[in-house]
């Protein structure tokens, strides 16, 4: 919205500074933080007021969880309204993958909302069924990989662009919209398993989304792009803005999210965060490089599958518990070090993608 302040500019005054990007996004961060802020404490309260009991806790999960009884849920609300908020306020409102991405995190954070709705209001860990969970997500990622296909250059229309070799393109054809709704609705699922101890989402999901930001904004710049050899995708620079709001609404959500956490995401904010670092990574056609930043919600995930096939071959359990947190509880780990290492690792994880960028 505020972009279009630069029709009153001259070209050298106050006002052409809302051309840049990095400008904008730089005020995206600010706005989302400081709406993280100023609405937490009054979004925690309602939510404690409304919600009674709070999240359920699973009876067979660890012991330690038993404390957090009681603690809100539906944090997720903090995020997405400063998200929103930050992205209609500083993006460009005529760029398609701007209200692609909103459009993903949306339909997310409704179907999360309704989840969480639903385990509140019959203090179930239940939920929505998962089938239709699936359903939905599957829905929502098909009509945004046509999307998106619809707005990337011809040459890239339908095609998988491989990371660290030059110029390969793999043709999918039909079947691009598929493999976009695996990524998008596995990307959902992987942080929502990952969404398990206090602080333990947020941040490997601000560092994923911050890494892809530099992507983005790299593969929107045709000057970049040739100085680095990756494919071209213009428009997609306005998705640093929208990053720039995850990463500074993530920051005001952590503010109340800390151990002991005030308020917990809820499969709002986890569904909807995890649907945008999908929509981000098929945008800017780099599905397989968000499987490396993302690494740590992909193991997450990877802990459950593999828990839940070798029990139903065997009856035994490779896994102390899953996801794989878990299996770290019980073996004794305190919930900060598991929180902080799993953190470490993002980091990690988020150069190596970078890296990717250069070498070719």
């Amino acid at each position: 919205m505020l972009y279009w302040l630069t029709l009153l500019s001259d070209g050298g005054d106050f006002f052409n500074l809302f051309r840049y990007i990095t400008f904008r996004a730089g005020g995206a961060f600010l706005t989302s933080l400081l709406f993280g802020f100023i609405f937490g404490p009054p979004l925690i309260n309602v939510l404690r007021r409304r919600q009674g009991k709070g999240q359920p806790i699973r009876d067979d999960g660890p012991e330690s969880h038993m404390a957090k009884a009681g603690t809100p849920t539906m944090g997720g609300l903090l995020i997405v309204g400063a998200l929103l908020t930050s992205t209609l306020l500083w993006a460009r409102l005529d760029n398609p993958f701007v209200w692609l991405v909103l459009f993903v995190t949306i339909s997310f954070a409704a179907i999360g909302f309704a989840d969480d709705y639903a385990k509140v209001s019959k203090q179930t860990t239940a939920g929505v069924s998962g089938r239709v969970r699936m359903l939905l997500g599957l829905l929502i990622s098909a009509i945004a990989g046509y999307w998106a296909a619809c707005y990337h250059p011809d040459a890239l229309q339908y095609k998988l662009a491989m990371p660290v070799f030059k110029d390969t393109l793999v043709n999918l054809g039909y079947l691009f919209v598929p493999f976009a709704m695996i990524v998008i609705v596995g990307a959902a699922n992987a942080v929502n398993l990952t969404d398990g101890l206090d602080g333990l989402a947020i941040m490997p999901v601000m560092i994923a989304a911050g890494t892809l930001g530099v992507i983005a904004y790299a593969v929107g710049r045709v000057d970049f792009t040739e100085y680095l050899d990756v494919h071209y995708v213009p428009g997609t620079g306005e998705i640093l803005i929208f990053t720039a709001g995850i990463f500074g609404g993530g920051l005001g959500f952590l503010w109340y999210n800390a151990p002991p956490a005030a308020v917990f995401m809820g499969d709002t904010g986890s569904l909807a965060l995890g649907g945008a670092l999908g929509a981000i990574a098929v945008s800017t056609k780099h599905e397989i490089v968000l499987a490396i930043v993302g690494g740590l919600f992909v193991v997450e995930a990877l802990s459950v599958i593999i828990q839940v096939l070798y029990f139903k071959r065997t009856g035994k359990r490779v896994f102390l518990m899953a996801p794989i947190h878990h299996h770290y509880e019980k073996k004794g780990w305190a919930e900060p070090q598991i929180v902080i290492r799993f953190w470490i690792i993002s980091l990690i994880l988020a150069m190596i993608g970078l890296a990717t960028l250069k070498l070719r």
